[in-house]
């Protein structure tokens, strides 16, 4: 049993005792490939370890990054995985506010619709000065 099986998770990020090295991003047992492949897709780094029962599939932060890209990466997986669905969980140390903010404000733009050039401009904000006369 891993931490997302103990948690009732579908993903845990967290950076593992004794491995500061890496970020470690764990998915249930028998999870979704659909779910491990958007951690693929992500830039996370699959592993898996084959026991005599399960197999116990995780990813990790590529080697080489600093703390402050590791945090970051992760922290940008965030998002899709929610709006998917998925149920995350990230350490509260690890994860990168500014990264979410960002990563949020990319998705709401994203959604919004086009604008439409036959409509009026809507009026200034109330509040807002009008022009002198």
């Amino acid at each position: 049993m891993n931490l997302a099986d103990e948690n009732n998770t579908d993903v845990e990020i967290y950076r593992k005792a004794g491995h500061p090295d890496r970020l470690h991003i764990v998915t249930r047992t028998g999870a979704a490939e659909e779910l491990l492949a958007r951690l693929d897709a992500s830039g996370l780094e699959r592993r898996q370890e084959v026991t005599d029962g399960p197999v116990y599939t995780w990813h990790e932060t590529p080697e080489g990054l600093s703390q402050k890209a590791q945090r970051q990466l992760a922290t940008r997986v965030i998002l899709p995985l929610l709006i998917a669905g998925f149920d995350v969980n990230i350490d509260p140390d690890e994860l990168d506010v500014t990264a979410f903010a960002q990563n949020m404000l990319a998705h709401r733009t994203s959604q919004k619709p086009p604008a439409d050039p036959s409509q009026p401009p809507p009026p200034p904000a109330t509040g807002t000065p009008g022009p002198r006369r």
